[in-house]
């Protein structure tokens, strides 16, 4: 399997930051939680962008996603307007699945815990 290059992986960290900041300023809905980039994914030709977010605070994972994938063309506009690429890549978001195995961990641990090693 072929290495990324470096081009594609400097791109997603520029549009990491440009798309924290956006969701910072426009996102942040009181009730709704604090909405994170997470990881960026640019495909080597840079058409494309899989974007990872996660839900903190309490906030709706399935709303957020929603609302995102309702104002996309706004994020992408504004995205084309902050970083000068050839080509304004296709946004595709996603939850980041981390949160959620990190929490079964922390409560499998848990469980280990209050059991004790060798009892069954």
């Amino acid at each position: 399997m072929a290495k990324p290059g470096v081009r594609p992986q400097r791109v997603a960290s520029l549009i990491q930051a440009e798309l924290s900041g956006l969701f910072i300023r426009e996102f942040q809905d009181l009730g709704a939680g604090l909405l994170a980039v997470t990881r960026v994914e640019v495909a080597p030709d840079l058409k494309t962008a899989r974007v990872y977010v996660s839900v903190f605070a309490g906030g709706d994972a399935a709303g957020a996603l929603a609302r995102l994938e309702q104002r996309k063309g706004h994020i992408r506009h504004v995205l084309a307007s902050r970083i000068n690429l050839r080509y304004n890549p296709e946004l595709f978001f996603a939850l980041n699945p981390v949160p959620e195995y990190e929490d079964r961990l922390d409560a499998l641990m848990a469980k280990s815990k209050r059991h004790g090693p060798g009892s069954d």
